[in-house]
C-alpha cells in the first residue's frame, strides 16, 4: 500500500491528485487498485496537508482491521437484510405493495451514527476505557451519549429521550450514571493522551505551535462545594454568573483547531494560573519539544513569566500577550515613540524593545486597528454622552467598568463643594487615544521567531476561542447539571470528547472537500434519516433512506461508509 500523486495540472491551472493505493497480483500480474481517493490538491499547501492526511489513513489502514461501515444499535433492524444480502430472499412481487397499505412505524436519524460513529471508531475513542473487550455495553453508552451531544446537547435525562425518539436507541438513565463512572482520572488522562496522539499523526508526528486560553463553565446550581475534591467554586464568571459556582476549563488546541488535551481546575482559580500547571502536565507525559505556546494576556502575570524562564531549559517557547499600559515607565515611553517603529509591511509597523530580564518585547501598531480602536472609544463615548444627558445622578455611574473609566467627578458650584456632577474627562480620553493600534507581545529571550512569525502565529489564537465557542455552543457544556466532582469531570470528559470528533471531521472534510463548519456538517448528518414502513398485508417490513444533498454525499465517500440510496426490505414476517 502507498500513496500516489497524480499530475492533472495544466498551464493554467494547478491540480494534483492523492491516492492511497493497493498493489496485488493476479495471474502473475501486477496489479494496482485505489484503496481510497484522499483529495483534489489546487496548491502546494493544500497538497501537503492531503499527503499528510493520507498518510495517517494509510497507517489506519495497514494496522487495523477497520470495516467500511459499522452499524450502529439503531440500524438492527436494518442491516438484517442489507440488499447487497437479500437480493436472492426477496422476489419482485415482495416489493409490489400497495402504498395504501403501508404505514410508517419510526423514522431515525442516521447520518450521525454513520459518520461520527466511523470516526468514534477510526479515532478508537472506545480506548479510553479499562478494558474495552469486557467493558462492551459501556463502551457503546458513552458512543451514544456522545453523538447524541454532538445532534443536540441536553442533559442526559433528555439525551436518551431523543436517543429513543429520533435514533431508535434505548438505554436506561441508570446505566449512563455507571458509564460515567467509569470515566475516571485514568479515563481522563487516556483521553487527552489520545487526543494528543491522533492529532500529531495528522502532522508528521510533529506539533509546532499549541495555543492555550481558559474559560469558564458554570452550574445550574447557586451552592459551592466543600472537601478536599471539590472543584464546584465561585469565582469571576466570564458568563456573567457570578451568584453561581463553576469550573474552570483550560483548553489547547494547534493552530489548526484540533484539540490535543484539556485540563480542569476549580472555579475559584484565576486564568493566569492554569497555564504552568498545564504546560507542566504536557512536558512530563507527552515529552513534547521545540513547540511554541501561545496565550493571550489574561495569562501575562510575574508568577506565569518566572516559571515560563524556568521551563524554556525544556525547549518551551512562548508568545503571550502584553499588558503594555501596565509597563514601566521607561518601556511605556519607549513605545509611544512612534519614531523608533519599522515599517513591516504596508499596514503594520514594529517595535522590538529587550526586556531588564532579557525577553522580549514585540509592540506592533497596524493602521487598521488604530481606526477600529478609535471607532469604538467614539461609540462607547457617544453613549455616555446620551447616558448623562438623561441621567445625572451620581451613584448611578459609579463604576470603572468599560468606557466609564473616562468619566469624572467634578463640582458644579464652586462655593458648595459638596454639590458634585459627572462630566467626561477630555485629558484622559486624549491620552487613550496614543494607545490606539499598539499590541505588545512577549517573546521569551532565545526565540529564534521572526517578527513576522510571532505576529502570525499570535494572530491564529482564535482558533481556541473557535474551539471555546464550539463547545459552549455547539456542543452546550454549561449549564452543568452534576453535583458530584467525579460527575462533573465525566461530564466534561464527554463534551471534550464530542470536541475531538467534531473538530477532527471538520479538519477531514476541508482538507478532502471544503470548509464546512461543525454545524452545517450538524444539519447535513441530521437530514440523512431512514423511514421504516410496515405492510400488514404482506406483513413485511421496508426501509426507505431518505434524499441527501451532494454534500452529504461527498462526507459520506470521503469517510468510506456506504449508504443505499433505494428502499429495501428489512424483514418478512
Amino acid at each position: 500500500m502507498f500513496i500516489r500523486i497524480k499530475d492533472k495540472s495544466t498551464q493554467q491551472k494547478y491540480k494534483k491528485s492523492v491516492q492511497i493505493v493497493h498493489n496485488f497480483r493476479e495471474k502473475g500480474k501486477v496489479k494496482q487498485k485505489i484503496v481510497k481517493h484522499i483529495g483534489m490538491a489546487t496548491s502546494e499547501l493544500q497538497l501537503n496537508e492531503l499527503k499528510l492526511l493520507a498518510q495517517s489513513i494509510q497507517i489506519q489502514l495497514e494496522n487495523e482491521d477497520l470495516s467500511l461501515f459499522t452499524p450502529e444499535e439503531l440500524q438492527k433492524d436494518l442491516d438484517k437484510s442489507h440488499p447487497e444480502h437479500t437480493k436472492t430472499h426477496y422476489g419482485d412481487k415482495d416489493y409490489q405493495v400497495d402504498i395504501r397499505s403501508l404505514e410508517e412505524e419510526s423514522r431515525v436519524i442516521s447520518g450521525i451514527h454513520d459518520i461520527y460513529g466511523k470516526m468514534f471508531d477510526e479515532l478508537n475513542l472506545k480506548s479510553i476505557f479499562a478494558n474495552p473487550a469486557r467493558n462492551v455495553s459501556s463502551v457503546q453508552i458513552f458512543k451514544d451519549i456522545l453523538l447524541s451531544r454532538i445532534a443536540k446537547p441536553d442533559s442526559k435525562r433528555a439525551s436518551i429521550e431523543m436517543l429513543e425518539d429520533n435514533f431508535g436507541i434505548s438505554i436506561d438513565l441508570d446505566k449512563v450514571y455507571r458509564m460515567m463512572d467509569k470515566l475516571d482520572s485514568k479515563a481522563i488522562e487516556k483521553l487527552n493522551r489520545l487526543s494528543y496522539t491522533k492529532t500529531k499523526e495528522l502532522f508528521d508526528d510533529k506539533i509546532d505551535v499549541i495555543y492555550f486560553d481558559a474559560t469558564t463553565i458554570y452550574f445550574e446550581s447557586f451552592t459551592e462545594d466543600i472537601g478536599e475534591d471539590a472543584i464546584k467554586k465561585n469565582g469571576y464568571s466570564k458568563d456573567l454568573k457570578f451568584n453561581q459556582p463553576q469550573v474552570v476549563l483550560a483548553l489547547m488546541v494547534t493552530k489548526e483547531g484540533l484539540p490535543i488535551g484539556y485540563e480542569v481546575f476549580s472555579g475559584d482559580t484565576f486564568d493566569g494560573h492554569t497555564l504552568i500547571p498545564s504546560l507542566k502536565i504536557l512536558r512530563d507525559k507527552y515529552h513534547i519539544d521545540n513547540v511554541v505556546f501561545v496565550a493571550d494576556s489574561g495569562m501575562f502575570n510575574k508568577d506565569n513569566l518566572k516559571e515560563l524562564e524556568a521551563l524554556e531549559e525544556h525547549n518551551f517557547n512562548y508568545i503571550v500577550g502584553a499588558r503594555i499600559k501596565n509597563m514601566t515607565k521607561e518601556v511605556k515611553e519607549q513605545i509611544l515613540n512612534k519614531e523608533k517603529y519599522k515599517e513591516l509591511n504596508k499596514e503594520m509597523s514594529i517595535l522590538n524593545i529587550i526586556l531588564d530580564n532579557g525577553r522580549k518585547l514585540i509592540v506592533s501598531y497596524s493602521n487598521k486597528r488604530a481606526k477600529k480602536d478609535k471607532a469604538d472609544r467614539e461609540k462607547g463615548i457617544e453613549k455616555l454622552r446620551a447616558k448623562l444627558s438623561k441621567e445625572k445622578s451620581v451613584k448611578s455611574q459609579l463604576s470603572n467598568q468599560g468606557y466609564k473609566k473616562y468619566l469624572q467627578l467634578q463640582s458644579s458650584d464652586k462655593d458648595r463643594s459638596c454639590d458634585l456632577s459627572i462630566v467626561l474627562d477630555d485629558e484622559k480620553i486624549k491620552a487613550d487615544e496614543a494607545w490606539d493600534g499598539l499590541k505588545g507581545l512577549i517573546v521569551n529571550e532565545s526565540s529564534t521567531l521572526s517578527n513576522a512569525e510571532i505576529l502570525t502565529q499570535y494572530s491564529n489564537l482564535w482558533q481556541v476561542e473557535e474551539s471555546f465557542r464550539i463547545t459552549k455552543h455547539d456542543l452546550k457544556i454549561r449549564p452543568v447539571c452534576h453535583w458530584k466532582p467525579s460527575r462533573v469531570r465525566a461530564h466534561l470528559c464527554i463534551s471534550f470528547a464530542a470536541l475531538f470528533l467534531v473538530r477532527h471531521l471538520e479538519y477531514r472534510v476541508r482538507v478532502q472537500y471544503k470548509k464546512l463548519s461543525p454545524e452545517v456538517i450538524r444539519k447535513l448528518l441530521l437530514n440523512t434519516q431512514t423511514s421504516i414502513l410496515y405492510s400488514k398485508a404482506k406483513k413485511i417490513k421496508y426501509a426507505i433512506p431518505s434524499q441527501m444533498k451532494a454534500e452529504t454525499m461527498k462526507i459520506y465517500r470521503l469517510m468510506n461508509v456506504k449508504r443505499d440510496r433505494t428502499p429495501y426490505i428489512i424483514e418478512k414476517f
